[in-house]
């Protein structure tokens, strides 16, 4: 009998599947599960990653094609990489080779080798000498004696820059006298001494701090710390001072931060403490430049990692602790396609490599909370304010019956102009970029829709436009209504523009700062901003929620929230929990030096229970009885959610998918124990980017339960009829409906 060696591969499809293929004669004994491997797929090549090896397969050899070459001579992968990718796709219910190729930068799922960018250098042979050439050829010696001078090589532009043409080398390379080779830039070296990592000293440590940090490094192996510190407490000092102890031992830190909180400021802050490389990987770089990072951060070169959420994937040749900076924001957890949450994943990266992992909020989700509670994780409070800096004082603005400018009530005006006559600064939170968030017929009613989703055009004055921020939807500005064709068109509501133009006309001689999404997508405008706004002049802050978390603004006393009922009504059972977030760490921006702070909140509910017992008891006391509330709703962190999503160009069709689905399940299989589900029923926003969306909600005491009622989803929609008609995912511990 014949025996053949089968190559299982993970392709990048939508299929949650593996593949067989026979391994080439020549590859025998060289695949390793990790490395890249081109493979014939349909009338297509493509690149997959080799899973395992073997010698059988569920199908014959006939059946099966050939694999073409591997890419690789060792593993593109590391073994935690490949671990974490394939345990998250798993979890996740994503197909696992969509998930590998996920954790490999760009240019690496191209093909491309996993080296660092290269330059084209010239050099002189092994045998040449001036002696080679004659006397006369006064510009040849000219140029050779340049390059013999330089043996580690010379690029192009800098022989060009000496005065000599590219005939003149190509002459050269002729005679053999001169060559190229590509050159590949030196990884950084190790430092090992404190006096090499540090470029400044680090800030005395108060009791609290230095708590934290002893807590932190010891032990040395795996533990989660949960560091709740109110805004201004002093965490990022805590963990500046863990990552140099990491740093002299000669191992490397991850610290992972909310897409919104990479900031230059950031940046800056890691590279004028340490003296050693610090990579910043991020979706605003090129695929070169993150494929330079990520090696570097193999080769164990770059000693300090700071990304978004991807960059859990990130391998590290030396890796001494992960840190979580702000681990309740909602932007860990991916929306759309691979929905992995990166704090998750961190807890069991941290936990693979030995390694301690720490998270810090001020305001905890309630899922780590509850797991501190449980004594999953260590939790410790930072309770003061770092330095002289004291805690801002609350006001509530009563705004019912307020005739309002812009959004802003006349008692907010009046405040507004005390903190700027005292030279000092104010940051007004409104979460709604726009001019207005709509448009509306003053003789009518009619209100200005986007035709692809079940939502209302925004209005943008700059540049002046109607925008669908759930489509991206754009059209230009209506001159009539589309309904009765009148001309009275009205903004209805104020946005950060609309706020903007309304402070610039009261406060003429003051600068205006609008910092949102629109106002900073040009490139070092928000940098520009932030020398601005550091220079300590008094000015005005308008913005969404870009300025709410990881900035520093000394000479901020006054902040305001426009809108401080926002989401306390929300269908979203997480609402409230976001709201409260929110709303503090906004407040945080206020009075975080020697100069106290004031924050205003704007609402048309001063009375509310939620808002009076986070102004006067905290978020920590808030966090609790919301624990209280959801454990007897049975929510989560008590019970786990999975959202079964479909959408589809005919509405009805994902309703009725997901209903054929349920229906199948349970005529001929019986769901596991603690499991029940509710719908399908139409999503909150039902109609998005033209197509029509539903799910289905499942929740279960246990997740091993939950996973195996959604592998028997997944075997069902395999046999559907109807699932090529519409487009489904699963969510596993969704954060939000929408």
């Amino acid at each position: 009998m014949v025996f053949y060696v089968i190559l299982r591969v993970a392709i990048p499809s939508p299929l949650h599947k593996l593949f067989d293929y026979l391994c080439p004669v020549e590859l025998e004994g060289l695949a390793k599960p990790g490395m890249r491997i081109k493979v014939p797929f349909g009338s297509r090549e493509i690149i997959g990653i080799v899973i395992d090896t073997d010698v059988h397969s569920d199908y014959s050899s006939k059946q099966l094609k050939t694999a073409l070459m591997l890419l690789d001579a060792d593993p593109v992968l590391d073994a935690t990489q490949f671990w974490l990718a394939r345990w998250a796709a798993h979890y996740y219910f994503y197909p696992e080779g969509e998930a590998l190729q996920q954790a490999l930068p760009v240019l690496l799922r191209k093909g491309q080798e996993p080296t660092f960018a290269h330059a084209t250098l010239w050099r002189a042979t092994a045998h040449a000498t001036l002696s080679s050439l004659a006397t006369s050829a006064k510009r040849q010696r000219e140029l050779l004696e340049l390059l013999l001078r330089n043996p580690q090589g010379v690029s192009t532009e800098a022989i060009k820059i000496e005065g000599f043409s590219t005939p003149l080398l190509k002459a050269l390379a002729d005679k053999h006298l001169a060559e190229s080779f590509a050159s590949h830039p030196r990884p950084y070296q190790f430092a090992t001494g404190s006096e090499t990592i540090l470029k400044e000293a680090p800030l005395t440590l108060n009791e609290e701090q230095a708590s934290a940090l002893y807590s932190l490094l010891n032990p040395s192996h795996f533990h989660t710390l949960l560091l709740e510190g109110i805004t201004g407490s002093g965490k990022t000092e805590v963990y500046l001072q863990a990552i140099e102890a990491i740093l002299k031992v000669g191992k490397q830190a991850l610290i992972l931060v909310p897409e919104i909180g990479l900031t230059p400021q950031t940046l800056s802050r890691f590279k004028a403490r340490f003296q050693v490389p610090v990579m910043a990987l991020h979706s605003g770089l090129t695929d070169r430049q993150r494929l330079d990072a990520w090696l570097m951060a193999r080769d164990g070169s770059a000693r300090i990692l700071i990304g978004t959420r991807s960059a859990i994937f990130t391998p590290m040749k030396n890796p001494g602790i992960i840190i979580v900076d702000e681990e309740h924001d909602p932007s860990f957890k991916q929306q759309e396609g691979f929905r992995y949450h990166a704090r998750d994943l961190a807890v069991l990266r941290a936990k693979k490599e030995d390694i301690p992992l720490l998270l810090t909020t001020a305001t905890p989700s309630l899922e780590s909370l509850h797991n501190a509670l449980d004594g999953r994780y260590q939790h410790l409070h930072l309770r003061q304010r770092a330095g002289n800096a004291s805690a801002p004082k609350f006001k509530f603005l009563d705004i019912r019956g307020e005739a309002l400018q812009a959004g802003m009530a006349p008692e907010l005006i009046h405040h507004i102009r005390q903190h700027l006559s005292a030279q000092t600064q104010v940051l007004i939170f409104l979460n709604r970029r726009g001019f207005s968030p709509s448009l509306i017929c003053h003789d009518c009613g009619a209100v200005n829709e986007c035709t692809r989703c079940d939502a209302r055009m925004t209005l943008h004055r700059s540049p002046a436009h109607m925008h669908c921020h759930h489509c991206d939807r754009q059209t230009p500005i209506p001159k009539r209504c589309h309904q009765c064709h009148s001309e009275d068109l009205r903004p209805s509501g104020a946005g950060t523009e609309r706020t903007e133009e309304q402070l610039k006309s009261l406060f003429p001689n003051i600068p205006v700062l609008r910092i949102d999404r629109d106002s900073t997508s040009r490139k070092h405008a928000l940098e520009n901003m932030m020398k601005q706004i550091h220079t300590g002049q008094p000015c005005i802050m308008i913005g969404t929620q870009m300025l709410a978390k990881g900035h520093h603004f000394p000479r901020v006393t006054l902040v305001a929230v426009l809108d401080a009922d926002a989401g306390l009504f929300s269908a979203d059972f997480r609402g409230m929990e976001k709201t409260a977030q929110l709303i503090l760490q906004v407040a945080g921006r206020a009075g975080r030096a020697e100069l106290s702070g004031e924050v205003l909140l704007q609402t048309h509910h001063p009375d509310h229970p939620m808002l009076a017992a986070l102004v006067t008891q905290g978020y920590e006391a808030f966090a609790k009885s919301e624990l209280v509330l959801r454990q007897g709703a049975g929510l989560p962190p008590f019970h786990h959610h999975a959202l079964i999503r479909a959408e589809a160009s005919r509405q009805g069709w994902a309703e009725a998918f997901l209903r054929s689905i349920r229906e199948a399940i349970e005529t001929h299989l019986s769901l596991p124990p603690g499991n029940h589900w509710s719908g399908p029923f139409p999503s909150p926003m039902e109609k998005r980017a033209g197509l029509f969306r539903s799910q289905m909600l499942i929740q279960g005491r246990e997740r091993r339960h939950l996973h195996t009622l959604l592998r028997m989803i997944m075997q069902e929609v395999e046999h559907n009829p109807m699932k090529n008609k519409v487009r489904w995912s699963i969510d596993v511990d969704p954060i939000d409906s929408y």
